[in-house]
């Protein structure tokens, strides 16, 4: 299938995922699925003929219907209200306990935002990094979001939004929006006005922009890639007049 890593599989009306962890597994399938889906609706997570979450690290969830968010006349205001609609509902969850395992490169970049970790950068992105700095603002308490929405809600006519790949966070609600309306900027040609009409804070994309700065240090990106992804940062920065 396309899109995330491109390691995943469709079979039949199921979608198969390598490289997934039996708690996170076990936790999509009890926690998130017990949430009340108004506004937005989630794939069921399916368990092996034992009852196994994970089998030899595939894991398996249904399909869902919807086409994800790639274009400049992406609905983005939608994203953000599916977006909205899942963090009320998710809010009575407790922090996951396998979040402090997660040692990956966007781990690693959401500490850094939010200086758990000193944020340390090469040359390439220590001006972007400086630009943001000031923007930063406290953002409300923290927790569960999915911190990667923005091409993971899937959007169908006369339906409910689709979100997938749920990747938890224990942060502010509104530095997940942030994040998706980064993105929208940076890769997806969104025009500027999405600030306006999506009513998230520049503090909150400015937030978001850092963490994809941060990410791309901490996967040790470098040569002609950095900077070409770097010019697209910046053309974020010009956005947010900063």
């Amino acid at each position: 299938m396309p899109g995330g890593q491109e390691h995943s599989w469709r079979v039949g009306q199921f979608v198969l995922k390598p490289h997934v962890g039996s708690e996170y597994q076990e936790w999509l399938g009890t926690e998130v699925a017990a949430i009340e889906q108004r506004g937005f609706r989630l794939p069921t997570v399916r368990r092996a003929v034992d009852g196994a979450w994970v089998v030899e690290g595939w894991a398996a969830q249904s399909v869902v219907p919807g086409s994800t968010t790639r274009s400049s006349r992406a609905d983005w205001r939608s994203v953000i209200d599916a977006a909205r609609a899942l963090h009320a509902a998710t809010e009575p969850l407790a922090r996951p306990a396998f979040l402090n395992l997660r040692n990956d490169p966007w781990a690693q970049a959401d500490r850094a935002v939010w200086d758990e970790v000193p944020r340390r950068v090469g040359h390439e992105l220590s001006a972007i990094v400086e630009r943001l700095t000031p923007a930063l603002s406290p953002m409300g308490p923290a927790r569960l979001i999915h911190g990667d929405l923005t091409t993971n809600v899937l959007l169908g006519p006369g339906e409910p939004p689709s979100i997938i790949d749920f990747s938890p966070y224990w942060r502010p609600p509104s530095f997940a929006e942030g994040i998706v309306i980064a993105d929208a900027l940076c890769w997806h040609d969104a025009p500027p006005e999405i600030l306006q009409d999506a009513g998230v804070p520049i503090s909150a994309v400015a937030r978001g922009l850092l963490f994809r700065v941060l990410t791309l240090h901490f996967q040790k990106r470098h040569g002609a890639a950095l900077r070409r992804e770097s010019r697209r940062h910046e053309s974020v920065l010009t956005a947010l007049r900063l």
